[in-house]
């Protein structure tokens, strides 16, 4: 019998990772993407914090509206400059929850789903971040990231190594409504993700595997 005592996670987390018990799917006609987005406090992924989470599912390559999640945080962490960008004031009108409430729904709703966001690292990171501070081990889901699964179409002519959600917005004819919101951010990577797809899937028979980057397959994010 060990000397140690196993640590106890709360129900949530054990919640969340029964669904990786078993085998998952991987075939991209039917399994669930989740398209996420995290508005935060600036990009200091130790200090920042969280301020939205928005979320949406794609399934059977349709973006299910009635699939999503938007949640606003509580705020022990504010920055008056990044207001600017993202709109959300301190305490305003807004229904605001604290951040393990806030993480415990994202879980409980993206489940083992495949997520899927433009600079998912940096997303993935502050979801991790706060899963430290809860006292949790880090995100399992697999990941893609928009600008690494537009790089390998041959639409790409260019130099550039960093492409913005803007620059890839416009090049697909998408209207920006709701820009540098949460929800609003997750809606248009889902449907940039759909369109750089099926460009993709003109060439060739497309795997899970061949849109994840390598830092995602050895479990880097």
């Amino acid at each position: 019998m060990p000397w140690f005592k196993k640590k106890e996670y709360p129900d949530f987390w054990n919640t969340y990772l029964n669904h990786f018990k078993n085998k998952q799917d991987t075939n991209i006609e039917t399994i669930r993407f989740v398209v996420f987005d995290t508005e935060t406090t600036g990009l200091n992924i130790k200090e920042d914090r969280i301020l939205s989470i928005g979320a949406i599912g794609i399934t059977e390559h349709t973006i299910k509206i009635s699939d999503s999640i938007e949640c606003y945080l509580s705020q022990d962490v504010f920055k008056n400059d990044s207001v600017k960008i993202h709109g959300i004031l301190k305490e305003g009108n807004r229904t605001k929850i604290e951040e393990k409430e806030a993480i415990r729904l994202f879980l409980n709703y993206i489940e083992n789903s495949v997520l899927i966001a433009h600079h998912t690292a940096f997303d993935i990171a502050m979801i991790n971040a706060s899963l430290k501070r809860m006292g949790l081990p880090k995100l399992k889901n697999r990941a893609l990231d928009l600008g690494y699964i537009y790089k390998k179409t041959d639409l790409d002519r260019s130099t550039k190594s960093h492409f913005s959600l803007d620059d890839l917005a416009k090049l697909f004819n998408i209207p920006q409504h709701d820009r540098h919101t949460a929800s609003g951010d997750a809606y248009i990577t889902a449907l940039l993700f759909l369109k750089i797809l099926s460009h993709l899937k003109l060439k060739k028979k497309i795997t899970l595997h061949e849109l994840e980057s390598p830092v995602s397959r050895i479990g880097l994010l």
